[in-house]
């Protein structure tokens, strides 16, 4: 069975839904889902788990939330080549540039990315939002 982490912040709820809708997904695939915040991470977890998805919203002008989740993904990112990822986030304005950047930046540290643009849904996810959250759970149980 394939034990996936999905570590991720939320100040709205948005990536927090999408986290649940994700661990829905593996659980549903056969895997098992363990669900967390940033500061129960690190890089000696990985071991622990096949893939780990990280998950966090755009802030300010398009960046990871600077007090808690960047601290600790910069803390993993020399751990990161041959790791296993995926990467979502939800965002309420800008394109989308906070996730291609962290998906440049997981790909310049040698990480397998499962998709090499990340996951993102504006505001809350939706239908169509919830089940791309889902399928990105079986992925990963999957993968």
């Amino acid at each position: 069975m394939n034990k996936i982490a999905i570590v991720f912040w939320s100040g709205t709820g948005n990536t927090a839904a999408m986290a649940n809708f994700i661990a829905e997904g593996v659980r549903a695939a056969g895997g098992e889902a363990e669900l967390m915040g940033p500061g129960d991470f690190s890089a000696s977890r990985f071991s622990t788990y096949s893939a780990v998805a990280f998950g966090c919203p755009a802030m300010g002008s398009e960046e990871l939330e600077e007090s808690e989740f960047e601290p600790m993904f910069a803390a993993l990112e020399r751990d990161l080549g041959s790791k296993r990822i995926a990467l979502f986030g939800s965002y309420g304005w800008g394109d989308g540039e906070w996730m291609r950047e962290w998906c440049k930046r997981c790909g310049s540290a040698g990480a397998i990315l499962l998709d090499e643009n990340g996951l993102m849904v504006n505001e809350s996810p939706d239908g169509s939002g919830e089940e791309a959250c889902r399928e990105l759970g079986r992925k990963l149980a999957a993968w």
